[in-house]
């Protein structure tokens, strides 16, 4: 006899995440610029600590992560007892919807927000609301809007992606200012570190000053340490209460602890990523636009290139993909005619201007 158990309400109208492809056929190299990742890779410190912890794999992780937390607040001048680590910022994110969210309960996300937010409301058996953005910037005014008195959760990510745009601190506060009592402010800083403005901080004022606002980051991007899936969040105390009572013992391995402690100290290194990306970036953006491609300036570590249309954009992702280059087409995000392109080193950076615009030339 067949059994079928049947899944949660909910779980089988999951679209299950589509990461970016590091394959193409018909090129002899591949150089993927799809998931935004760092082409200099991560500090020469943090892969000496990650190869030391070789001969120690047989004992289990610190489960407070008490030196990474350590090395978080000291970099950034934070408190570590109001600081939570995960297996990347992705599981936090999850924590947050399963801990406070549930069946009955909305969480509200922008238009062309991470797709996760989606997939997390939903695991959590609540319903995502997506709220529309202003021309690929995050509304706040349409964001209270959609808070109801079944909100419990409002993600905004700021930079976002896949936009790389960004909105100014003194409208993250009006909406952490106008949010009710009983709804929990994500801030999503997985960009936090790309950004140059003056004064900004990822939000950690805002969560020092406030009980209902709660900042994550991830060491996935400008680190280099995707791989090792390692994120963190700092939020009031009785957030983190909360989630140190759902998460995992050992939710982050020890070789994930190690590296990342040696990478947020190497602050130099952090520093060099993050011109070479502000460079490169720049010089991207300019290059596409003499050629006839838009974008909304980026705060990222990419660029969201809008192509007249749909066709447009299949033929230069086409393109790039003949000559070994792959992108993310981020339709997907509602944003058709559109290719989100990591800034990767100079070699990769130049060969994407030429491509495409030896591309638009042709059109």
């Amino acid at each position: 006899m067949t059994h079928r158990i049947n899944a949660q309400p909910g779980i089988l109208d999951i679209t299950p995440y589509v990461g970016g492809e590091g394959k193409t056929h018909g090129a002899n190299h591949v150089t993927k610029l799809s998931s935004n990742e760092n082409p200099l890779g991560p500090s020469p410190r943090a892969v000496e600590a990650y190869t030391a912890l070789a001969a120690n794999i047989a004992t289990y992780p610190d489960g407070s992560h008490f030196a990474l937390r350590t090395a978080i607040a000291e970099v950034h001048g934070l408190r570590a007892d109001r600081i939570i680590c995960g297996c990347g910022s992705d599981e936090i994110l999850s924590l947050l919807c399963q801990a406070y969210a549930g069946p009955g309960t909305e969480i509200v996300h922008t238009q062309h927000g991470f797709a996760m937010y989606a997939i997390y409301a939903k695991v959590a058996g609540s319903t995502p609301v997506v709220v529309a953005e202003d021309t690929r910037r995050t509304d706040v005014d349409a964001l209270l809007a959609a808070v109801t008195d079944r909100t419990r959760l409002v993600f905004v990510a700021n930079p976002n992606n896949p936009t790389g745009t960004l909105i100014p601190d003194a409208e993250i506060e009006r909406l952490a200012d106008s949010l009710p009592p009983h709804v929990l402010l994500v801030m999503d800083g997985a960009y936090a570190e790309f950004v140059r403005e003056p004064g900004y901080d990822g939000y950690a004022g805002l969560v020092g000053r406030r009980d209902n606002v709660v900042m994550t980051r991830t060491f996935s991007k400008v680190y280099g340490l995707g791989a090792l899936r390692v994120g963190w969040a700092y939020g009031p105390d009785h957030v983190i209460d909360v989630l140190n009572r759902v998460r995992g013992p050992f939710n982050v391995t020890a070789a994930g602890l190690a590296a990342a402690e040696a990478a947020v100290r190497d602050t130099e290194w952090t520093e060099h990523c993050v011109i070479q990306n502000e460079v490169w970036r720049e010089w991207l953006a300019r290059q596409l636009a003499r050629a006839g491609i838009d974008s909304d300036p980026s705060h990222g570590n990419f660029i969201c290139a809008r192509f007249p249309d749909v066709d447009t954009a299949k033929a230069a992702d086409a393109a790039l993909r003949q000559r070994g280059y792959i992108v993310r087409d981020v339709q997907g995000y509602d944003l058709p005619g559109c290719l989100r392109i990591t800034i990767g080193d100079e070699t990769a950076t130049r060969a994407v201007a030429d491509i495409l615009t030896k591309f638009m030339a042709a059109r």
